[in-house]
């Protein structure tokens, strides 16, 4: 390992691949409970980003602004998942770098993926259901659970096809915020590492499958306060597009492709790619270098 205050690509590879080892490896209890953590810390920033800026969502000349906002504050989930300690299930698409080497079977990878991914489910509809129970979505005059339905409407509405491609750019990001932050060997550098990228996937409006564990279900139980619905319905929210936002639309119209399309993001574009530069071409490398100077030396 080098001696600066931060790890080279091949490095980050190396310890993506042994903390794979690690997670495949912890007991299913372990899995959930870690799980339910993480799930609960990924719905504390995306309720608490979404109150920081409803006003600026509702007007469409905000909106962006209203993400930068966002952005800036949802990074925090992610930073206590990795430093205080939780199990994610975007992030830990990257164990198939641990499967790609050998290191890792693919039982154990599946395993990790569901145990957590339920773990995730659970803790994201707890923190929906104490938000709704707490009465702060009637924050603003109402339009912070406006803004929730709204947001959970819009989220069911996507087609097959956008939600994959857009859980793809997400989770992209998302990894490379993980494998930055393994890479940093202090704190302050870890922090940094998971801001930016973070602040960028939400600055850009991508989908998180475990944040979506929180959005929908949100907007799905505030509808069922009639306040709320009429402070969305001047958002723009029709009867219509209220009755589609339902739980078979979210598992059906978003959380499936949303799932698919961040397994690919950070599975394929992070673990894989960096795998078969820095790990597998590596050892052919190395390989043939061997093999040319047996020869030579023959």
């Amino acid at each position: 390992m080098s001696t600066q205050n931060y790890l080279t690509p091949p490095e980050i590879t190396k310890v993506t691949i042994q903390t794979g080892i690690k997670k495949s490896e912890m007991t299913i209890v372990n899995m959930v409970i870690l799980g339910i953590l993480a799930g609960a810390f990924i719905a504390f920033a995306a309720e608490g980003s979404n109150m920081a800026a409803f006003n600026l969502f509702a007007k469409p000349e905000t909106y962006g602004l209203g993400k930068v906002l966002a952005g800036s504050i949802f990074g925090t989930g992610l930073m206590l998942v990795l430093i205080a300690g939780g199990e994610l299930f975007t992030g830990n698409t990257m164990i198939l770098a641990g499967v790609l080497d050998k290191k890792v079977s693919i039982k154990a990878m599946l395993k990790n993926w569901f145990f957590v991914y339920i773990g995730n489910f659970v803790g994201s509809l707890f923190i929906a259901y104490m938000m709704y129970k707490s009465g702060l979505f009637s924050s603003g005059a109402n339009m912070l659970g406006a803004v929730t339905i709204k947001t959970a409407v819009y989220k069911v509405s996507l087609t097959f096809v956008q939600a994959f491609y857009l859980g793809i750019m997400c989770n992209w990001l998302v990894c490379l915020a993980v494998w930055m932050a393994y890479g940093s060997k202090d704190l302050g550098g870890k922090i940094f590492a998971i801001f930016f990228p973070i602040w960028l996937f939400i600055t850009s409006g991508f989908e998180h499958s475990v944040a979506n564990m929180y959005y929908i279900p949100a907007g799905i139980m505030a509808k069922g306060n009639k306040a709320l619905v009429d402070a969305a319905a001047v958002l723009g929210v029709t009867p219509e597009k209220l009755n589609h936002l339902n739980w078979e639309t979210f598992f059906i119209k978003n959380l499936i492709p949303v799932t698919l399309g961040n397994i690919v993001g950070g599975g394929v574009f992070v673990a894989a790619v960096y795998w078969y530069v820095y790990i597998r071409n590596r050892k052919a490398f190395e390989k043939k270098v061997n093999v040319e100077e047996t020869s030579n030396a023959a």
